[in-house]
């Protein structure tokens, strides 16, 4: 508390945790031309361990610092600072920088992020709350208003909106490029976090986005895929707990639902909750469920409710669970699924439930999988293994990757560990972002080329 005194002052001062950024007032605390600094992004997480009261409380850095408070959200605040290192002393969890070489680069950023370009756009450097995660999916479809459609495909626990972003190439677009309008496209589902704290998954999911729809010029640009396949992404699949990671609890994991009246506890793990081989049944996760252990006998004992891997009472009774798997449902032509999730830089197969079985497209998946693996190490040179999930993490039931396979019809469904390998964990830092981004755009083109059959050698992604 004391090192947190020396850096923060508190003032009362209604509304300025809801504020807007402010160039003007932002301009005149600088007397000076901006030397070179950082824009560096905290979220505002567990706000009772250092005295936060918002909305009622405001909170200014000294003075004396170099540093000034750019902006402050319903939860995070992007603080500029004049000598970057010193602001690696403050106790609360950072999600991401961007670099200040000129005061109108604050501008620009205040301004809004370039959704126009891939490789220019400051989007990716750092993590976002929900609403501007939000927000960066309605500029995306009015940016691009013939390529993206947002989808309403329910609500959350809480009553949060869930958004699904299709992104297709429709046939007026395809006579433009001299491609057939009757060519009937596969469809390739990919989602983000569904345990909340996995921020890395959600990010990644917004940049593939983001190369679906971009000049197909462009660096790890994806649109070209868009004459084949009509792509659907959920970048946040547990919104009640995202909110939560940034507002109160940053490792939270579950859901935020509500799951009995005499319960101290709330939320589901969602990915437990999906209806294929579910059990109510359970234990902890443990290296000794992999492989070899998959007929070792062992006790299951009653869920408990307070664990991070509480399955629920039954299959899909989280809302969000619900609500994916009824969409799932009125998509046609699926052949490829992608859930994105960290850490352990792994691209699993189906099945999660049993070691022992295999599925009978085992063979395919595996070929894509060895194929994607190494289209991620060609980008940043970042090993990945593959194999089925459970024998690469452990056994669970109620996994999306064996629902998705074996209930929704999907062939090529993955489960994707991103980085790294737990020095971070899922606390990666932002500058992470986009190269995780770029080389699992990499893996998704070489999927795509794959189950498409349209793979062609030493070809630049």
């Amino acid at each position: 508390m004391r090192m947190l005194q020396r850096w923060l002052t508190f003032v009362s001062c209604a509304g300025l945790a809801y504020s807007q950024k402010s160039f003007t007032n932002a301009q005149e605390a600088f007397e000076q031309p901006v030397p070179h600094g950082i824009l560096r992004r905290y979220a505002l997480s567990q706000p009772e361990l250092w005295g936060w009261a918002a909305p009622e409380g405001g909170l200014y850095l000294t003075e004396n610092l170099d540093a000034y408070l750019w902006s402050v959200g319903q939860s995070h605040m992007d603080v500029y600072f004049q000598e970057p290192e010193r602001s690696r002393d403050l106790p609360i969890p950072e999600a991401g920088s961007v670099a200040i070489q000129r005061f109108e680069d604050l501008s620009l950023y205040a301004r809004g992020w370039n959704l126009s370009t891939l490789a220019n756009s400051t989007y990716h450097s750092v993590y976002h709350p929900l609403y501007e995660i939000e927000d960066f999916m309605r500029d995306l479809a009015n940016t691009y208003p013939h390529v993206v459609e947002l989808i309403n495909i329910g609500h959350s626990a809480e009553g949060r909106e869930m958004i699904a972003m299709h992104l297709s190439r429709g046939d007026l677009e395809l006579r433009d490029r001299g491609k057939s309008s009757t060519t009937k496209k596969t469809g390739f589902v990919i989602t983000g976090a569904q345990h909340a704290r996995e921020w890395i998954a959600t990010s990644t999911a917004l940049y593939l986005a983001h190369a679906l729809v971009v000049d197909g010029t462009e660096d790890f640009a994806l649109s070209s895929w868009l004459d084949y396949f009509d792509f659907y992404v959920i970048p946040v699949p547990n919104p009640d707990g995202y909110v939560h990671t940034w507002e109160n609890d940053r490792l939270w994991y579950k859901n935020r639902q509500n799951i009995g009246p005499d319960e101290k506890c709330i939320g589901i793990d969602m990915n437990r909750n999906w209806g294929h081989k579910w059990k109510s049944k359970s234990r902890l996760p443990s290296l000794m469920d992999a492989g070899v252990n998959d007929t070792a006998s062992y006790e299951a004992v009653d869920a408990d409710p307070c664990s991070p891997w509480y399955p629920g009472h039954r299959p899909f009774e989280a809302p969000e669970v619900n609500n994916i798997a009824n969409f799932i449902t009125t998509l046609s032509s699926l052949k490829a699924y992608v859930d994105l999730r960290s850490y352990g830089q792994m691209v699993s197969t189906p099945f999660s439930y049993s070691c022992k079985k295999v599925p009978k497209d085992a063979e395919d998946q595996l070929e894509a999988a060895l194929g994607a693996v190494h289209a991620i190490k060609q980008v940043h040179g970042t090993p990945f293994s593959t194999g089925s999930l459970c024998r690469q993490l452990y056994k669970a039931s109620g996994n999306v990757v064996d629902y998705m396979y074996a209930k929704a019809g999907i062939k090529f469904s993955y489960s994707v560990h991103l980085r790294d390998t737990g020095t971070y964990g899922f606390s990666l830092p932002a500058e992470w972002i986009r190269p995780v981004g770029e080389e699992t755009a990499s893996m998704i083109h070489f999927l795509a080329g794959f189950i498409s059959g349209r793979n062609k050698k030493n070809k630049k992604l």
